[in-house]
């Protein structure tokens, strides 16, 4: 079973995946009307993880990020992808996919969660309403 803390860290880490998996793809030429949704989703993840970090704050828990190595590999791997080819679509389909994982990963820790931490339960399905949105918007740039 997982703790409030460890959901609170895996919130964190998800959020932290979805904007480097944004920024890395910021610099790259596409439409205007997809630039402005990631850079929504951006804010949106940023809020969420700022959330996380005061609710860990407010109980003195110092909760594990995401690792460098991780945000290396996440990052060189969307450079390879967006390499040639429609880069509105594949941007929107790698959106869609780490939003997909995201959810998954957010469901499962739902399902192993022992005693839930109301606001971390808010903050929770906040993070997987967030995904479903962002999945949903970016179904129109495949």
């Amino acid at each position: 079973m997982k703790t409030n803390k460890e959901i609170l860290s895996s919130i964190l880490k998800t959020t932290q995946m979805g904007q480097i998996g944004i920024r890395s793809v910021l610099d790259t030429s596409m439409r205007p009307g997809l630039r402005k949704a990631l850079e929504s989703q951006l804010q949106e993840y940023d809020m969420i993880e700022s959330e996380a970090h005061a609710i860990a704050s407010q109980r003195g828990w110092d909760v594990p990020e995401l690792d460098p190595s991780v945000r290396f590999m996440s990052e060189m791997m969307t450079r390879a992808k967006l390499a040639y080819g429609n880069a509105d679509s594949k941007i929107a389909d790698m959106m869609i996919q780490g939003n997909t994982r995201g959810m998954v990963k957010g469901l499962k820790n739902i399902h192993q969660w022992a005693q839930q931490d109301g606001q971390v339960s808010t903050l929770s399905q906040k993070l997987l309403d967030c995904e479903t949105a962002n999945i949903r918007q970016m179904q129109s740039f495949l």
